[in-house]
């Protein structure tokens, strides 16, 4: 019996939110198929020049314009970008740093700081329960009674 192994294909939408670029400025031949898994390996490792083009140009969907920003997607709602921008457009808000940017990319860098706290608290517990489990382990080699080997 013989396995055949299945090409595992996705969505133009699924390919370019992978590659990082705004679906609809992506060429027809690109939105119209299926992609495999390969040509989405290829697409990466040695990207055609429309794709290095959009990623330097843009127009960049929202999750790439706000990380370019230094801010959520959220934010960068209530900030009124909606659209997605170019890279043209992106510095030039960078530029211009209107109120709603400044405030955002505060927020942001609270939201990081409050993160990395909470990552720290979480592994300094992990290693003190960690040393404790190692305590009550030498306490029972320890009691009267038991064999050591």
């Amino acid at each position: 019996m013989t396995s055949h192994q299945n090409t595992q294909t996705m969505k133009p939408a699924t390919a370019a939110k992978k590659l990082g670029v705004y679906l609809d400025a992506t060429p027809a031949e690109f939105r119209e198929g299926v992609v495999s898994r390969d040509e989405l390996n290829a697409l990466q490792s040695d990207p055609p020049e429309w794709l290095r083009e959009l990623r330097r140009n843009g127009p960049h969907p929202r999750p790439v314009v706000a990380a370019k920003l230094g801010v959520s997607i959220s934010g960068l709602a209530r900030g009124g970008v909606t659209e997605p921008l170019t890279t043209e457009q992106i510095d030039a808000l960078k530029s211009e740093a209107p109120q709603w940017l400044q405030k955002e990319r505060a927020t942001q860098a609270e939201v990081r700081k409050e993160a990395a706290r909470l990552k720290d608290k979480r592994q300094q517990e992990q290693e003190q329960e960690q040393e404790q489990e190692k305590e009550k382990s030498a306490e029972r080699d320890d009691r009267p009674g038991r064999s050591r080997p």
